[in-house]
């Protein structure tokens, strides 16, 4: 029979050893850009620049990475206004909020309401819409906290595997969530949803662990399978293996949204939904490649 004494003795070493192999070091994201607009163009990722009518973000600030996709809805383009204005600046909010500090890891739900509520109350009025996903890596707890409205979207690969992915939100076919700044005249006309309507999630990630952020120009064009055999290739945390890999990743996207024989994830789509398609989807491309790696300064 085991004393009381000698059970807590017990007890506190298991903790304690426990505590031991808790890991102390700070993560961080590598990652790397690249994309497509519709028009062929290939972008380049500058602060403030954007692929066709998507715009995407990377940012830092003490203890979390930050990033963001977003998908300007093209249709704005039949009334006269430039779908990629609302998108990128967006992007460029969520951007200036992360770098100024005002955020907080856990809710990058918060993120995107912010920036969406500070595009409401310009001065000048700014017509659109877009989707929009963002991700939050803690450095210190080691999770990966992520808000997604819309159609774009996240996977995080480990050993080869999908074992987390956001939650597309579709209104119906082709119609995904998405915040809007309607011109007074078609306000309730539009589309309009709101920022706190994004699925969220919350989980651990791992050392290793690729995180995969893209607007749906790739998840239209490419499934799962062949995105994780682009991803083979990714041997480490190397910032120029990631750009290359992502490169590779948006230029096959790329190349299947233009095959018209091609039975794409879109088209799959489609025929579940009672439409004859076949072929890719042209579409503008974003594609952000990250590795979960030491944090070093």
């Amino acid at each position: 029979m085991i004393s009381v004494l000698s059970y807590g003795r017990l007890v506190a070493r298991a903790v304690l050893g426990g505590l031991a192999q808790t890991d102390s070091r700070d993560y961080s994201l590598v990652t790397a850009s690249c994309g497509f607009g519709k028009d062929f163009r290939k972008g380049i990722l500058k602060k403030g620049m954007c692929y066709g009518d998507d715009a995407c973000f990377i940012a830092r600030h003490r203890s979390a990475d930050v990033l963001g996709v977003a998908d300007g809805v093209g249709g704005w383009r039949d009334y006269g206004v430039d779908p990629s204005q609302f998108s990128l600046t967006l992007m460029r909010t969520c951007e200036r909020l992360v770098r100024e500090g005002r955020f907080t890891a856990c809710s990058p739900v918060g993120i995107l309401t912010t920036s969406y509520y500070e595009l409401l109350q310009n001065k000048v009025p700014l017509m659109g819409s877009s989707t929009a996903c963002i991700v939050v890596l803690d450095r210190r707890s080691h999770r990966l906290h992520t808000a997604n409205l819309g159609d774009s979207g996240f996977l995080v690969v480990r050993g080869g595997e999908v074992v987390h992915r956001s939650d597309e939100q579709q209104h119906y076919f082709n119609t995904p969530f998405q915040l809007s700044i309607p011109p007074p005249e078609a306000e309730g006309a539009v589309l309009r949803d709101s920022p706190e309507a994004a699925d969220r999630s919350s989980f651990d990630v791992q050392l290793g662990d690729i995180i995969l952020t893209a607007t749906d120009g790739l998840f239209d064009n490419m499934p799962d399978y062949m995105i994780l055999q682009e991803l083979k290739k990714l041997k480490n945390s190397n910032y120029e293996s990631i750009q290359q890999t992502a490169r590779s990743i948006a230029e096959q996207a790329h190349e299947l949204a233009y095959d018209p024989n091609y039975m794409s994830p879109f088209a799959q789509f489609a025929c579940d939904n009672g439409l004859n398609v076949r072929g890719g989807k042209p579409d503008d491309i974003t594609v952000l490649l990250s590795i979960v790696a030491e944090y070093t300064d």
